[in-house]
């Protein structure tokens, strides 16, 4: 297991945690990832992948442990990622698209000129067959991605910057500022609304009714979506939350955050006892300001992610997902996307990630 997280330090750093009778966090790797502040990062079973600034999309290979080559589709900030099982990844951006990728070959499959301003946040059904995005044009889509169509577009009052569906798929919300607007999937109605006092950087399903939210201050909070009431809040960092992730392990669910004072911290939450301050399991200082957090999990480890979508391991699921992936394939390729394959990829010589010791000697003689 890997925590990994980006920093404005241009920095991907990578923990490995381990379980025990006490958990612990050991520095594996730090890598200059980028030219410009990361932005976004995302994992699937095997590959992470970096949103940054400077307009690149970085992969990185982490059973080898290698960089593994770099997207260059688009013309802006790297704003969003998100994995689809181990076959697809959509990327949106600051120029308006939603970019969907074949992990295989690392091809660009479709670029979709999605919103007239910044694609702001994506998310992906858990069947695969739908995903949402808002973007700076004040509009959430929906997009049919088995067609690679626009399937309906709903008009908000103000931009949303954070949209994210239930483990479940029954619902998903929108977050505009400091408002949380919760959306039931068969009406496409709001069914109620959480307000806090302060912006919403982070939000995450850690149940299919229980919303973690994170923002411009120390405190997070955990919500029922169903009576929009606050279960339980505690302060969990010095300074600005940043990001979110959650996880379950053998039936312990974990919460990982990420703040601006540079610690990332793992808490265990008690889902029986939720309006009980979870209790803080192990944490580490990055001394960066840290941007966004993921957490790799090793497949051959008995684990399995609670995030926003449901995941599942079993070979039904798959054979699913492979017919979803087929019937992708053939409708988000076309001619018009030529020009696309061809900028699709550009693979650096393959590096190996570098030890922390390493990486801040090198640090040290490049400032010198």
């Amino acid at each position: 297991m890997e925590l990994v997280a980006g920093c404005y330090e241009q920095v991907l750093f990578g923990f490995a945690a381990r379980p025990a009778e006490s958990w612990t966090v050991v520095p594996d790797f730090t890598h200059h990832a980028h030219s410009a502040s990361l932005s976004a990062v995302a994992v699937n079973n095997r590959y992470v992948v970096t949103g940054s600034r400077d307009e690149t999309i970085q992969i990185y290979d982490m059973k080898k442990k290698i960089e593994h080559g770099a997207l260059l589709q688009h013309n802006g900030t790297i704003t969003c990622l998100e994995f689809y099982g181990t076959a697809h990844l959509l990327s949106g951006a600051e120029d308006g698209l939603i970019c969907i990728w074949n992990t295989k070959r690392w091809e660009c499959l479709k670029s979709i000129k999605a919103h007239k301003g910044h694609v702001t946040s994506l998310s992906i059904h858990p069947s695969g067959k739908l995903a949402l995005s808002v973007g700076t044009d004040k509009t959430l889509r929906t997009w049919n991605l088995v067609e690679g169509r626009s399937a309906f577009i709903k008009n908000l009052k103000q931009n949303a910057h954070i949209i994210k569906w239930s483990p479940d798929g029954e619902r998903y919300v929108t977050v505009i500022t400091n408002k949380v607007d919760i959306y039931k999937l068969d009406t496409a109605s709001i069914t109620g609304t959480i307000t806090t006092e302060k912006r919403i950087s982070s939000l995450r399903f850690i149940t299919d009714s229980i919303l973690a939210i994170a923002g411009d201050d120390e405190i997070i909070r955990f919500y029922s979506c169903d009576s929009q009431k606050c279960l339980c809040e505690f302060k969990a960092h010095e300074n600005r939350i940043k990001d979110i992730y959650s996880f379950e392990r053998e039936g312990q669910h974990v919460i990982v955050t990420a703040s601006s004072d540079g610690y990332i911290k793992m808490w265990n939450l008690d889902l029986n006892k939720i309006k009980d301050v979870p209790s803080l399991l192990c944490e580490v200082n990055t001394k960066a300001r840290l941007t966004c957090l993921a957490v790799w999990l090793d497949q051959a480890s008995e684990t399995k992610e609670n995030s926003d979508k449901a995941a599942t391991s079993s070979q039904v699921n798959e054979d699913e997902k492979s017919s979803i992936v087929r019937k992708k394939k053939i409708c988000w390729t076309d001619e018009s996307d030529k020009t696309a394959k061809q900028k699709r990829r550009i693979t650096p010589e393959k590096q190996k990630l570098k030890a922390p010791l390493q990486k801040k000697k090198k640090k040290r003689n490049s400032s010198a």
